[in-house]
C-alpha cells in the first residue's frame, strides 16, 4: 500500500509540472501602445515666407515618456518638407515607437498663406460652397475648408482643386478626387481672364475639364469660378464654385 502511495504522489507531481509548463509558454506580455498629444493649434496658420516652430507633441509609453520624430508633406504641391516659401497645405506626422517595436502617430495640419487684396492679387485661403448643374448644394458642399489658390513663377495663379472640393470634400472621396492644374491669368480688376493651364482632368474619374470663367469681387471677398467636365463615358457637368477669402 505504501508504494502504490507514492508511486500516485511521483505521478500527480509530474502531472502538475507538465501542465504548468504548457499553461505559461504561450502567455501574453501587455504592451503600453504610443499614446501622443498634439501641442498647439491645428490647423495651424503660417504667412508664407516667416518662421515655423513646430508646437511639437509629446509621446507617453503607460508613464514614461518617449522619442518622437516628425515628418511633413505637401498636400498639393508634392514637398517632402515643410516650405513656408510655398503656399500649401501639408500634413505633419509626429511618430513614436514603444519598447516593443509598436508605432503611434498623430497628425497635425499646417497652413502655409499668403492673402491677396483681390485687386492686385487673388491668392488666399478659401471656404467654398459648391454647385453642380444648378443644383442647390447640400451641407456636405457649403463652406468646405479648405481650397487654396497660389501664385506661380510664371505669374499665374492656380487653384488646387477645380471642382472646389465636390469630390474631395462633398462625397468625401479625399484627394484622389481633386481636378489639379488650373491656371488663371489675366487683369483682376476687370475680371478679363484666360486659363491656359487646360484642358484639366479629374485624378480619379478622369475625362476632360476646361476652367471657363472667373468673377472676383474685392468688396465681399469672394471668387465665382465655372469648370466645365466632360466625364467619361460622355456626361456633361458645370461645376460653379462660390470662394470666399478667409481673412487671416
Amino acid at each position: 500500500m505504501k508504494k502504490i502511495i507514492i508511486a500516485s504522489l511521483v505521478l500527480t507531481s509530474a502531472l502538475l509540472t507538465s501542465c504548468d509548463e504548457k499553461d505559461t509558454a504561450n502567455v501574453s506580455k501587455i504592451t503600453n501602445y504610443p499614446i501622443i498629444t498634439v501641442s498647439g493649434d491645428d490647423p495651424y496658420f503660417v504667412p508664407q515666407g516667416t518662421t515655423y516652430v513646430d508646437p511639437g507633441a509629446v509621446a507617453m509609453e503607460g508613464s514614461n515618456e518617449i522619442d518622437v520624430t516628425t515628418t511633413a508633406a505637401g498636400k498639393y504641391r508634392g514637398g517632402t518638407t515643410l516650405d513656408t516659401n510655398i503656399t500649401d497645405e501639408y500634413l505633419v506626422t509626429y511618430t513614436a515607437t514603444n519598447a516593443d517595436g509598436f508605432d503611434g502617430t498623430a497628425n497635425r495640419k499646417v497652413i502655409v498663406y499668403k492673402t491677396g487684396d483681390l485687386v492686385t492679387s487673388i491668392e488666399g485661403v478659401y471656404t467654398c460652397t459648391i454647385s453642380r448643374n444648378g443644383v442647390t448644394p447640400s451641407a456636405a458642399y457649403q463652406n468646405i475648408k479648405y481650397i487654396y489658390i497660389w501664385k506661380n513663377t510664371d505669374g499665374t495663379y492656380q487653384i488646387s482643386d477645380a471642382f472646389g472640393g465636390w469630390y474631395e470634400y462633398g462625397r468625401a472621396l479625399g484627394i484622389g478626387y481633386i481636378t489639379p492644374g488650373g491656371k488663371i491669368a489675366g487683369d483682376i480688376p476687370s475680371n478679363t481672364f484666360t486659363f491656359p493651364g487646360g484642358p484639366l482632368t479629374n485624378v480619379g474619374f478622369g475625362g476632360t475639364a476646361n476652367i471657363t470663367d472667373v468673377q472676383v469681387n474685392p468688396v465681399t471677398k469672394k471668387i465665382v469660378l465655372t469648370c466645365a467636365w466632360l466625364a467619361p463615358p460622355a456626361t456633361s457637368y458645370t461645376f460653379v464654385a462660390t470662394l470666399t477669402q478667409v481673412q487671416l
